[in-house]
C-alpha cells in the first residue's frame, strides 16, 4: 500500500499519511523508526507496511526493502 506523508512531528517521530484512497491513517514513532529513515518530508511518496490490527507497523521509501 502507498501514499504520501500528510503531516510529520520530526521531535515526535510520528504523523498522518494520506493513502491512495483518499483515508487517512496516523503513523507514530516506532512505524518511522523501524523505517531506517532520518526525517521525511510532506508530500513524500512512502510505501506502509500495516499489522493484521490495521495498524502501521513501518512507513519506508518504495522500491527500498
Amino acid at each position: 500500500m502507498q501514499g504520501t506523508i500528510a503531516t510529520f512531528d520530526a521531535g515526535a517521530r510520528s504523523g498522518t499519511l494520506l493513502l491512495d484512497d483518499g483515508t487517512e491513517l496516523p503513523f507514530g514513532a516506532p512505524a518511522f523508526d523501524g523505517s531506517g529513515l532520518r526525517k521525511l518530508r510532506l508530500g513524500q511518496r512512502v510505501a506502509v507496511e500495516r499489522d493484521p490490527d490495521g495498524a502501521v507497523r513501518q512507513v519506508r521509501i518504495p522500491g527500498i526493502a
